[in-house]
C-alpha cells in the first residue's frame, strides 16, 4: 500500500476516500487532480457502462468560474462558438483556440446567471489563460476556480437512478440543461451531460466537503 500525499501540484478530489472504498485500482493525474482510471474489471465496467449504469468521479473536470458584467464577451473572445442566443440554464459545447488558431480546450460552458458562467474544463489551465486575455482585453471580469466537483451516473439506466433521487421532472431535462438541486440536503447543479452516449447526467457538487456522502447516496440508488 502506498500514500499520495496531497499538495497543489496533485490534489484529490471531493469523492477520493469513496473511490477507494469501491476498490478504484488506478489514477491518473488530469488537472493537477487524481482522476480514477479502473477497478480491477475494465471489461465488467465497459459491459456495466454499455447495459446498465455506472458513476464515475469525474471532479477532476474543474470549473473556470467568470463572473461581471463582462463575462459573457470574454467566453465569445475564448471560442468561435456563436453564443448570442445562450440563455441562463443551458450548457453548450465550447472548444477554446489560442491566437494561432490551436485547440488548447474543449469545455462545457454553463450559464448560470446573467453575468456568471462555468467552463468546465478538460485537461490544461485556463483559469491564467483566461485571466490573461481578460486583462489583455481590460474586461469587468473575476475568475477563480470555485468548490465544484462533477460526479458522473452514465449508462441506459441513468436515467433512472437520477430520477429515484430527484423526482420525474429530470425526464424532461434536455440534453445540455441543467438545473440546480438538492440530493439529502446536498447542493448540487444537475445536468444532462457527460462523456459517454448512452445517457448520462453529471452532479455537480458544491460543497466538497459532502463528497464521500454524495457518492454513497448514488451508489445506493443505483443498487436495483
Amino acid at each position: 500500500m502506498f500514500e499520495i500525499s496531497s499538495t497543489t501540484r496533485i490534489r484529490q478530489s471531493p469523492f477520493y476516500e469513496a473511490t477507494l472504498a469501491a476498490g478504484v485500482t488506478s489514477f491518473t493525474t488530469y488537472n493537477q487532480m487524481l482522476l480514477p482510471t479502473g477497478y480491477g474489471d475494465p471489461e465488467g465496467e465497459y459491459w456495466r457502462l454499455l447495459n446498465g449504469v455506472a458513476q464515475w468521479d469525474v471532479a477532476a473536470q474543474r470549473q473556470v468560474q467568470v463572473s461581471g458584467p463582462d463575462a459573457l464577451t470574454l467566453a465569445q473572445i475564448l471560442t468561435p462558438q456563436n453564443l448570442s442566443d445562450y440563455v441562463v440554464g443551458q450548457g453548450k459545447y465550447v472548444p477554446l483556440y489560442n491566437h494561432a488558431g490551436t485547440l488548447i480546450n474543449d469545455p462545457v460552458l454553463l450559464r448560470l446567471d446573467d453575468d456568471r458562467i462555468w467552463l468546465s474544463i478538460a485537461d490544461s489551465n485556463i483559469l491564467f489563460w483566461s485571466r490573461a486575455i481578460a486583462a489583455e482585453r481590460g474586461l469587468d471580469v473575476d475568475l477563480s476556480e470555485p468548490d465544484v466537483s462533477p460526479l458522473a451516473v452514465q449508462g441506459p439506466h441513468a436515467e433512472d437512478v437520477i430520477e429515484s433521487l430527484f423526482g420525474g421532472w429530470v425526464r424532461g431535462l434536455k440534453h445540455y440543461r441543467f438545473r440546480g438541486a438538492e440530493v439529502s440536503g446536498i447542493p448540487v447543479v444537475l445536468a444532462r451531460s457527460g462523456w459517454s452516449k448512452q445517457g448520462s447526467f453529471e452532479l455537480y457538487l458544491t460543497d466538497g466537503s459532502k463528497g464521500t456522502a454524495q457518492w454513497n447516496i448514488v451508489n445506493e440508488a443505483g443498487q436495483p
